[in-house]
Order: structure tokens, then sequence, then C-alpha cells
């Protein structure tokens, strides 16, 4: 099923219009396939893909990288917060915070924004190369930021199931469908695998969800440290305060209307012991060793204390 631009628009808010599109939608009509990964038809149609192919990165600009369910709404609002903050910057809640989620107009709106600009993706860069090519050329920064795998498919599988645009799914095929990368925006060990050929760039910081719950005022610190924003001690820790998943959680409402709930779960380390089997566990263990064990990419990601 193919859904234009137009369709998609209205006097309605990006995601109120699209969750009420996706209702009418049977669970095989909401994921489509393009360049052989699946999205949800109702946020990512195919004419916004393919718009994404020419969108090129400026030197001022955040990349934010992040493969759905590791935190990327709570990194999206702390650099908000630092953005305005350092640079008086305001950001409209009708614009998509993801890339692939906005329309050909919306994007020609975001080409002629201000700077700076996040740029937020699901995808790797590997599969946006005009884009991976600009960011190589400015230098432009670039923050991934990943969870570990198993609290990983568990939120996304509470995500599935409480979300209009994506199909419904039992525990035990969606994980099936997870490991073979059969959910939307693809594998998940394919996206980690991806970014660990350029983690080491000097323009590239990887943010560790875990990490970021034991200590949001450190990383907050380092953030912005390596994206060169003056911050004050005291902005810093208002910013901390404020920025904790679970102050996002109850902000939810107001910020994300009665999506909020959708996207703000948990938030838990280690809510994966109560969804997996022993053999489903040491599946993705043997993957994840298979692939990543030993880069130092899998190394940050601390899997045997977060996973084990």
């Amino acid at each position: 099923m193919s859904l234009s631009a137009t369709q998609l628009g209205g006097a309605k808010t990006w995601r109120q219009t699209r969750m009420e599109m996706a209702k009418k939608l049977k669970d095989e009509e909401k994921l489509c396939l393009f360049d052989g990964i699946l999205y949800p038809v109702v946020l990512c149609p195919a004419e916004n893909m393919e718009a994404l192919r020419t969108l090129r990165a400026r030197s001022d600009d955040v990349v934010q990288l992040s493969f759905p369910k590791c935190g990327f709404n709570w990194m999206t609002s702390i650099l908000r917060k630092m953005l305005a903050a350092t640079a008086g910057k305001t950001f409209s809640l009708d614009m998509p915070p993801q890339l692939e989620f906005c329309t050909p107009e919306m994007q020609k709106t975001i080409e002629h924004e201000p700077s700076p600009r996040i740029l937020g993706i699901h995808s790797h860069l590997e599969r946006l190369p005009v884009l991976a090519q600009s960011i190589r050329e400015n230098k432009t920064k670039v923050l991934m930021m990943f969870r570990n795998p198993k609290d990983t498919a568990v939120s996304y599988f509470h995500f599935t199931n409480s979300n209009p645009t994506l199909p419904n799914a039992e525990w035990d095929t969606f994980f099936s469908d997870f490991m073979s990368g059969d959910v939307a925006f693809g594998s998940y060990l394919d996206h980690i695998e991806a970014c660990t050929r350029i983690a080491d760039e000097p323009n590239v910081m990887t943010v560790i969800y875990e990490e970021l719950k034991e200590d949001l005022t450190a990383n907050v610190r380092r953030i912005a440290s390596f994206l060169e924003l003056r911050l004050t001690e005291e902005q810093i820790q208002t910013i901390s305060a404020e920025g904790t998943f679970s102050a996002m959680k109850e902000n939810a409402v107001n910020t994300h209307g009665q999506f909020g709930n959708v996207l703000f779960r948990k938030g838990e380390v280690g809510d994966w012991r109560n969804h997996f089997s022993e053999a489903q566990s040491q599946q993705m263990d043997e993957a994840f060793s298979k692939r990543l064990a030993g880069t130092r990419l899998g190394n940050r990601l601390k899997y045997d204390t977060y996973c084990k």
C-alpha cells in the first residue's frame, strides 16, 4: 500500500494524522519494503525515503542516529534542551524528529531551517550515502545511541503491540522476526555492525542507554563537550533534572500527546529477563558473539554486563 504526502497532510499534527490512518489498516498492510528493509507505511512511505536520498548535512548540524527503542526520543529531548540553552533554538512539535517520518515537503522545510539543526535518523548511514558523504566532507558531529540488544527487543515488542502503525505480534514470533531483521527498520545487529565502521571517526560519539540511566549528568556534560556547546554548570544540572527518563515520561502528554505513554513505557535495564526463554537468550548471545564480540563498539555495549 502506498500513501501520498498529500494524504498524510492535513490540519492535525503529523503524529495524530498518521495514527488515525494506521488504525484503518490491517496488520499485513502496515509494513512496506524499501531497498530490502521494512518500514511502517504510514510513517515512512517510499516518497519520504526517496527524498532522503538527496539530503545533505551541514558542518554545524548534529546528526542523531539510533535504532528504534534505543533512546532516540530521550536523546532528542536532551539535545533540544541543550540547543535551547546555548543557541536559543526552538523546535516545532508538528515536525517529526526522525527524518524518515518527514514528507518531501517537510524535508524541503528542513533544508532551509536555520542552524543548528538536529537531523535524527533510525537508519544507519550506509543506507543514506549522500548524507554520509556530506557528513564526512563537513566533519558533521554524529551522536550514535545504543541499548543492549535484549532490552531493545523487549521494548520494541511492547512498542509494536501498543503502536497502531505497526502490526501486533506474540513474543515468540516477534523475537524470531527481530533476530532475522523482519521488523520495521530491519536488523538491530546489522545496524550495530554497520555503525562499527564509523565508530572511531573523530566526529562520531557513542552514547550508551544504560550509561545515561546510571549517570545522566556526567553524560550531559560529556555530550556538551563533544558538541562544543558552552553550558554552565547550572544549565547542565537543570537539563539533567528535566531529562531523566521518569521526568520525560511524566511530561510526555505535553510533548507527545496521547502517544507519550507508547513512546515512554518503562525505560528499565534488565526487563529482558521477564520475556526471554533460556534458548532465546542463548540464541542472541551467539549471534552477538559471532558478529560483534571483540569490536570496540561491541565492547562499549557491555554485553556481558547487561545481557548475561
